[in-house]
């Protein structure tokens, strides 16, 4: 078994708070439920053919082509005009950064980890994550399914993490709070964390690197 070189991070949910919180208090002051957002989605997916999120995130579409996109379903659906500006921007300030997870990653690369994002994100909210957390001085790649034209849990967005870390699958650890995001590590050979809190990914995340080296458990 290879030693762990690389540790992967999600970035929303992991290194920030929660995001399925952030994204249902959003909605419902833009007076727009779950279930129309939810079928506003699958109308247009049928009609075009694509999931129009997946292709937001891998950056086929632009952020202004899929809110108005979604506007004019919901407009439709409720019979009057729904309006979403500057959902991004709204949307970040509900987040806060996860100081702690973040400080941890920090620690990790002081240990000598090669350091990963990889994210499901879009091309225009960039500016506003990368403000959350000294990138650049924590994670040696970024990996952001906007820029590469792939998305977790497609394994190309994978193995582009590893060729530009230079970190084989079975060296690498990944961490992510969506299980299927987990699942497609792990088909790689990867292994993977679900993140459900931050003391309990940091704890799983010792435990796998105790076990590396052959320490006690």
């Amino acid at each position: 078994m290879s030693r762990v070189e690389a540790i992967i991070s999600d970035f929303g949910g992991v290194l920030t708070s929660p995001l399925q919180g952030s994204f249902v208090d959003l909605m419902q002051d833009s007076g727009v439920s779950l279930e129309s957002l939810g079928k506003a989605m699958a109308t247009i997916a049928q009609r075009q053919g694509s999931n129009p999120l997946f292709e937001l995130e891998t950056g086929r579409i632009s952020e202004s082509a899929f809110f108005s996109a979604i506007e004019d379903e919901l407009s439709a659906q409720a019979g009057s005009a729904v309006a979403l500006d500057g959902f991004g921007a709204r949307y970040f300030k509900r987040l806060e950064p996860n100081e702690r997870m973040i400080g941890y990653m920090r620690e990790l690369r002081g240990r000598g980890y090669k350091m990963a994002i990889c994210t499901n994100n879009i091309r225009e909210w960039e500016v506003h994550w990368r403000a959350m957390l000294p990138v650049d001085e924590i994670f040696d790649v970024v990996v952001d399914s906007a820029f590469v034209g792939s998305r977790k849990p497609e394994p190309r967005i994978y193995e582009l993490t590893l060729e530009r870390l230079g970190a084989s699958p079975k060296a690498s650890l990944f961490i992510d709070d969506v299980e299927v995001n987990c699942e497609g590590a792990r088909e790689l050979g990867i292994e993977a964390i679900r993140f459900r809190s931050t003391e309990q990914a940091i704890e799983e995340i010792e435990t796998a690197l105790r076990r590396d080296r052959g320490d006690p458990a």
